[in-house]
Parts: structure tokens; C-alpha cells; sequence
């Protein structure tokens, strides 16, 4: 069986488009094959491996990559995960067989205390897997 590939582009792939990967990869490793990208490689936010960690999910090894490399490539999925508008979120002109476009807060930006840091990041990483996991049992 091929595994269906799914692309997740976010503007920095720091945080969303990191956690959608981890997520991916660890509930449907056997049937989807999960990548991201942004804009802009920048690094995998401490905090988005410090809140993926608390659910077992380890993507502290993962590097930001920006979506120019992903260009050759074709994906069953690209799925967007930034809630900026259309123009800040990073074009894929490789071949794509779905696009879809989910919009999750950026928990980054998020000011104030690291504790309100630390419970946006937990909420957006929550939406995110939960919606992984509705992707999974609809497409899977």
C-alpha cells in the first residue's frame, strides 16, 4: 500500500505546521507520509517540542525547512496551517492532489507571561491534534 504524503505549510514551519507533521507521523505512521515547510526556515520553536513532549510525541530532532525545497515534490494533501492571510502563507507550486486551508492561531505571538505563552501553545496543539485526528478517520 502507497502511503498517501500530505505537506503542511505554515509561514516559519516553527510551531503549527511542526506539530501537524509530529501528530501525523505518530497517529497514521502506516498510511500517511507527513512533511512541512514555511516561507521563511527559521527553527522548531522550544516550546512547540516542550508542548508536543507532554503527549508523547518527540520532534525535537525535526529542522524548519522552507517550501522552495518541496517544489519538485508531489504531495496527495497540502494543507495549510497559518491563519494569516492568503499572501503570507507560503505558495507550493509543486503538484498537489488536495489543497486544503486550516487556520489555527499563532501561539509565537502570543504575548505576556511564558505562562500565557505555554497555555496558547497547549491550546493551538490541542485544535491541531484534534483535527489531525478528524483528517485521519476521513481520509484515511
Amino acid at each position: 500500500m502507497n502511503k498517501k504524503r500530505v505537506l503542511f505549510l505554515c509561514v516559519n514551519n516553527s510551531c503549527r505546521s511542526q506539530m501537524a507533521e509530529g501528530f501525523l507521523r505518530d497517529i497514521a505512521p502506516e498510511t500517511f507520509e507527513a512533511f512541512s515547510a514555511g516561507t521563511n526556515a527559521t527553527f522548531v520553536h522550544p516550546m512547540a517540542i516542550a508542548v508536543m513532549k507532554e503527549k508523547g510525541i518527540d520532534i525535537s530532532g525535526r529542522r524548519s525547512k522552507t517550501v522552495a525545497g518541496m517544489n519538485e515534490e508531489s504531495f496527495d494533501y497540502v494543507i495549510t496551517v497559518c491563519d494569516e492571510s492568503a499572501d503570507a502563507c507560503p505558495a507550493f507550486t509543486g503538484a498537489a492532489g488536495e489543497r486544503l486551508a486550516w487556520s489555527f492561531d499563532d501561539p509565537a505571538s502570543e504575548d505576556g507571561a511564558t505562562h500565557d505563552e505555554l497555555a496558547a501553545f497547549r491550546r493551538v496543539r490541542d485544535e491541531i491534534g484534534e483535527r489531525i485526528r478528524r483528517f485521519v478517520e476521513e481520509r484515511g
